[in-house]
Order: structure tokens, then C-alpha cells, then sequence
């Protein structure tokens, strides 16, 4: 094990990507102090179809970065975990990636790339369990005609300490949807990013998370549109229960003036199921060109809806079981677009489960 020590500017919470941070409690990820263990915990689980590869490499990063952890995890480590589906390949069953090994006495810095072929389709699921400390740069390249769902479930347990960057970059006539679940952990971080390189390219960023007493989860987006006639759509639903229990979205997107044609639209909803809950949504739109379809964006914040309540309590349902319907009702657009009935109902019965101890 060593010490992660760099000449990098360790941020303060002055500024503005780390102004809602926690930044005590990330054990030592943003400032190099996280003792680092020698870690690759990252695993596939099943057979892999023919054309599809699971290797460590060494690979120099696909895009920039300016969050300080990810250039701590790349100034540490050369080698990532490599998914890569062959040209023309299409994997007919969800690709599952997972760790549950992990420890609260040191870190793990790992870097995951996932790439896609030309005319590549696939779906790939990563599960992230257990107590942690983990910062991840995880990289996605999409050829020209690819497409991929990735599902990235992140169930730890209470202690786990979580800071990543997933970053997509999508490539002419390719389709990314990513579905981003967040229900366990301690201080949960995630930059989901996108960059087109090539027109055509459409991306989905689905999540919802649900954070009860003392948890922190950050969900910063930043889609950059580069490029003429692409489209992002962003849905991020959140419900938070007990007190101290804090969310923060953030929406970023850049229309360049190159990129016209553009078609965007994100929107963020949270729900407060008790006193003492905090959700912090901040949309965000740069526009340096008018010649697009559209683009707008949307954050709303509020309380269980009463009429919704009385309704179902007037039918013969109990306050606590009407609050249940309400919060799974609330989940299950986006739950639903996982696809594989498993991972919904094991999701929504642990939400279900946290919205108990919560006592909302």
C-alpha cells in the first residue's frame, strides 16, 4: 500500500464543482491523504459470446479531465479494465460487471473502459456493492453505428465512499442510454459526461436515487454538444427521507455555435419524504447557437402529493402503504427501463426497505 501523493490543487469547497461536496468525509480521495491498496476488484460474471473481450490493458485516456480525482487515479495507474465488443458484434444477454470485495482502510483507484465496435450492440450492467473506498474513471467509446445501454447500480453499503467520472464519447450515428442508480453508500459522487464527436449520435441519461439519514449523493451531468444534429435527453428522479439526507443534481449542457441542429431537453424531480431532507437542483443550459430543434430544461422539488394520498387511503389503503405506492410509482418510469425484472424488483424492495427505516 502506498500514500497517493501529487502536486494537484486540493479543492477547498470554494469552488464550484465541489461547492456541495462533503469533502471530509471522501477519506482522502480529493486531497492524495487515501492510503492506496492494491486493488483490481472489477470482475465479469458469465461467459463472454464470441467477439466479446474482458483484459487489462494499458491505455492512455480517451478525453481530458478537469476533476481533480480523476487525474489522481490516472497519475496512479496505467493499466484499466477493458470491455471491448468486436466490429458488428451484437451480444444478445446483458453483460454483467460487479465487485462486492472492498475494505474502509484503503482505497482502490480504478479505470474501466468500455468500447464498442462499429455497429456494435450491447448491454452492459455493473454492480458495485459492499463497504469501499473507491474512485473510478470509467470510459466509454461508441464507433460510428454502435450501440450501448449501461446499467451502473450502485448498492453499497452504509460506509462506502464512491467518486467517479463515467464518460461517454459517442461517435457518428451512435446510441448511449445509461441508466444510473444510486440507493446505498455514504457519500455516492458521479460525473456522468458525455462528449459527441460525429453528428447523428443520440444519448439517453436516465437515474433516480433515494438517500435517507446522513447519506450525500452528487450527480453532476455535463453533456457537450460539438457537433451538428445530435440529441441528449437527461431524466434524473430523487426521493429523500430523514434528516440530514442530501441530493445534489446538477444539469450541464453546452451547445457549441458548430452544433446546429441540436435537439436537447433534461429535467430533474425530487421528492421530499420527510423534515430534515435537503435536495439541491441546479439545470443549466449554454446556448452559442439558435439555428437548433430545441432545448429546455426543467428541476422541480417537492412534498407527497396529499390529493394522491387521500385517494388511495379513501379505498380502503393505509398511510403507509399509499406512501409506498406513491414513491414506487414515482421510480418506476425510469426502474422499468432497466429491462431485467431481477434487478427491478430487487431495486424497488430496497427501496421500499429504506423508505421503512427511514419511517417516511
Amino acid at each position: 500500500m502506498s500514500v497517493l501523493t501529487t502536486n494537484y490543487l486540493t479543492p477547498t469547497g470554494r469552488e464550484e464543482a465541489w461547492r456541495f461536496t462533503p469533502l471530509k468525509r471522501l477519506r482522502g480521495l480529493h486531497d492524495g491523504t487515501a492510503v492506496v491498496g492494491e486493488r483490481n476488484s472489477l470482475v465479469h460474471n458469465g461467459n463472454l459470446q464470441a467477439g466479446v473481450t474482458f483484459n487489462r490493458e494499458n491505455l492512455a485516456p480517451l478525453a481530458i479531465s478537469d476533476d481533480i480525482i480523476i487525474d489522481r487515479i490516472r497519475g496512479a495507474n496505467e493499466s484499466v479494465a477493458h470491455l471491448k465488443v468486436a466490429d458488428n458484434v451484437e451480444v444478445n444477454e446483458p453483460i454483467f460487471l460487479g465487485r462486492s470485495m472492498g475494505e474502509l482502510s484503503s482505497a482502490e483507484l480504478s479505470r474501466v473502459r468500455i468500447s464498442l465496435g462499429v455497429h456494435a450492440l450491447a448491454t452492459v450492467i455493473l454492480e458495485n456493492t459492499g463497504d469501499t473506498v473507491l474512485a473510478e474513471d470509467l470510459e466509454i467509446s461508441l464507433a460510428p453505428g454502435a450501440s450501448l445501454t449501461f446499467i451502473t447500480l450502485q448498492e453499497f453499503d452504509s460506509q462506502a465512499v464512491y467518486a467517479a467520472r463515467h464518460h461517454a464519447v459517442v461517435d457518428k450515428d451512435a446510441h448511449y442510454k445509461s441508466i444510473t442508480v444510486t440507493v446505498g453508500g455514504d457519500v455516492v459522487r458521479i460525473l456522468p459526461t458525455v462528449e459527441f464527436i460525429a453528428a447523428g449520435g443520440s444519448v439517453e441519461l436516465l437515474g433516480v436515487y433515494f438517500a435517507t439519514a446522513g447519506q450525500f449523493f452528487e450527480h453532476r451531468m455535463h453533456v457537450d454538444h460539438a457537433v451538428p444534429h445530435a440529441k441528449s435527453r437527461v431524466n434524473f428522479k430523487g426521493a429523500l427521507a430523514g434528516r440530514d439526507a442530501h441530493t445534489v443534481w446538477i444539469g450541464d449542457v453546452l451547445i457549441r455555435a458548430v452544433a446546429e441542429g441540436t435537439d436537447t431537453y433534461e429535467l430533474n424531480r425530487n421528492l421530499l419524504l420527510s423534515d430534515g431532507a435537503r435536495a439541491d437542483s441546479v439545470p443549466n443550459l449554454e446556448i452559442e447557437t439558435g439555428e437548433i430543434v430545441g432545448a429546455g430544461h426543467a428541476s422541480t422539488t417537492g412534498r407527497f402529493d396529499d390529493e394522491q394520498l387521500f385517494y388511495l387511503m379513501s379505498r380502503g389503503i393505509t398511510l403507509e402503504d399509499a406512501r409506498r405506492l406513491v414513491v414506487r410509482g414515482f421510480f418506476n418510469e425510469i426502474i422499468t427501463e432497466i429491462g431485467v425484472e431481477s434487478i427491478q424488483d430487487r431495486l424497488m424492495d430496497r427501496i421500499d426497505g429504506e423508505l421503512e427505516k427511514a419511517g417516511a
